[in-house]
């Protein structure tokens, strides 16, 4: 998801002061459940995820104009799925360079979302017009296109079901031959539902999501839907899109076969290659 600033649907709120690191990762839980006062912090300071950290590997520049939905990493390639009214688009891009090197541009009508890469096909989802498409992978041949419930978000898979959001607390898998829902999971945290479920990543047996207008990566049980641990990004978003708060973290890639993680942002100018501090 989202939204461009001449939407009245986005709200997304500033960016939030900094706290002393030894109260840190209680605030973020308590902040991320929608709790407050008291009870809020006790929660959070019983039964919190562990908050993990980050270290920059590499630094690769990207798009300044790309509002970036949907990032994959496969077989060597980057591929970035953009949004906006009239800006949507699918795109191969060159990650050394940050050079587009194949893009297709979407219906001036359709707000593209969320993309994944399975068997041989790229599936970008759509923002409110409830539809999936279905892409070739080399030639971004437009295959078909296929219904979705609600808003579409993130996507990914686990090689055996599509896995999307939908800017709720919920993430659906689908049969990625009929499209329809199998199976449901809440996603939650210290017994509170999390919603703002954004872009998605499968990665070493857990589904990697973006909170929306945070700072935070929720890893979480495919089975359960309990978040397992936080991945606080706090202080990555690069200061020439401070200012900018529709410029919120959103794009996470895998490369399994370097065991390589990349996230950027909406309109960030810089695409990080990340190592999760243990």
């Amino acid at each position: 998801m989202n939204h461009s600033p001449s939407n009245p649907d986005s709200t997304p709120a500033g960016p939030k002061p900094s706290k002393p690191r030894s109260r840190r990762r209680l605030l973020l839980a308590a902040i991320l459940l929608g709790g407050s006062g008291v009870a809020a912090w006790a929660l959070a300071r019983e039964r919190a995820p562990v908050v993990l950290h980050y270290e920059i590997v590499n630094e690769y520049p990207h798009d300044p104009q790309a509002f970036c939905q949907g990032l994959v990493f496969d077989n060597g390639s980057l591929y970035e799925g953009t949004g906006q009214y009239g800006k949507s688009s699918l795109r191969q891009v060159d990650l050394e360079s940050g050079k587009v090197l194949h893009k297709i541009n979407l219906n001036r009508r359709i707000f593209g979302e969320g993309i994944t890469v399975f068997n041989g096909q790229i599936i970008q989802l759509t923002w409110k017009s409830r539809i999936g498409i279905v892409y070739d992978q080399e030639t971004f041949t437009h295959k078909k296109q296929f219904p979705i419930e609600g808003q579409g978000w993130g996507i990914t898979h686990d090689t055996q079901h599509l896995i999307v959001s939908d800017g709720s607390s919920t993430l659906r898998f689908l049969d990625p031959n009929t499209y329809q829902v199998v199976r449901k999971i809440p996603v939650s945290s210290q017994g509170r539902f999390v919603k703002d479920l954004n872009e998605l990543e499968f990665i070493d047996g857990e589904i990697w999501a973006n909170v929306w207008t945070t700072d935070v990566i929720a890893r979480i049980d495919p089975q359960s839907g309990q978040v397992k641990s936080w991945i606080n990004l706090r202080g990555l978003k690069p200061r020439a899109v401070r200012r900018n708060r529709d410029a919120v973290l959103n794009g996470i890639a895998y490369d399994a076969d370097q065991q390589r993680i990349f996230v950027t942002g909406k309109n960030w100018p810089t695409l990080f290659e990340i190592r999760v501090a243990k």
